[in-house]
């Protein structure tokens, strides 16, 4: 499927299916096309939208997880959207917690994968050789169990990126933002049904990170990947969406 990138207004975003809406939010470090398998298997059931978030354009005052949340009902709202099931990885499955408890109403369930908001062992704390290729792919690989996931158009992404001073700092900001934002005290409150999936060696939002979402969430479910990292719908596709149709088919 040729997937387009579509614009209006200040939002840019993919738009593809019909049907109930699948809203996703992309992590720190995550392009749309992270989530190609998801759009690909799920929009001919679903809607399925990924809105582009402004990581790199909001004031640095205002660069953080907030921001971003509001942002993303801004979005909502401007493409009228309702009953949405709510998809997020790492940091977008922490906006995605943060925008939930905002605006409950919106949301008929969330999915969470490899999300941050409770600890996160941060991609980075700093980029002291951001010159360096080799040192880039290193950090890179963190985020997969498989390292042959990390191609050189990864690199070149996150190196370019990582040369531009402001983007650097924002980067940093949201990092620390997520850190600081810790929804613990608030997972008590979600009514909402939530799909927790999650690599087994996730190094970044390791496995009792998972744990202590599904015992403080009250109404989640919780599902492993093995040989897995930080992003499974990237890492292990078919599986991941194997797992997310059964749970939608179990929770209709």
């Amino acid at each position: 499927m040729d997937i387009e990138l579509k614009e209006e207004g200040q939002f840019k975003f993919i738009d593809e299916g019909e049907g109930q809406t699948i809203l996703v939010l992309h992590g720190l470090f995550g392009a749309l096309s992270n989530f190609e398998g998801v759009i690909n298997h799920f929009s001919p059931n679903y809607r399925v939208v990924v809105p582009m978030m402004p990581l790199y354009d909001l004031p640095l005052i205002k660069t953080g997880v907030k921001s971003l949340s509001k942002f993303i009902l801004e979005f909502i709202e401007f493409k009228k959207l309702s009953n949405i099931i709510l998809l997020g990885n790492s940091l977008g499955g922490h906006v995605a917690l943060v925008t939930a408890k905002a605006r409950p109403d919106l949301f008929s369930s969330m999915v969470l994968t490899g999300s941050s908001g409770l600890y996160e062992n941060a991609f980075g704390g700093s980029f002291p050789r951001r010159e360096d290729k080799e040192y880039i792919r290193k950090k890179i690989a963190v985020t997969f169990y498989d390292p042959d996931m990390v191609t050189d158009e990864l690199v070149d992404v996150t190196y370019n990126l990582v040369q531009d001073r402001t983007k650097l700092i924002k980067v940093l900001a949201l990092a620390k933002s997520a850190i600081r934002h810790n929804m613990r005290s608030d997972l008590g409150n979600y009514k909402m049904p939530v799909c927790l999936i999650w690599g087994k060696n996730d190094t970044i939002t390791p496995p009792e990170v998972a744990e202590e979402f599904h015992e403080k969430l009250p109404d989640s479910d919780l599902y492993w990947i093995d040989k897995c990292g930080h992003a499974p719908m990237m890492e292990h596709p078919e599986e991941f969406n194997k797992i997310l149709s059964s749970w939608f088919d179990k929770r209709s």
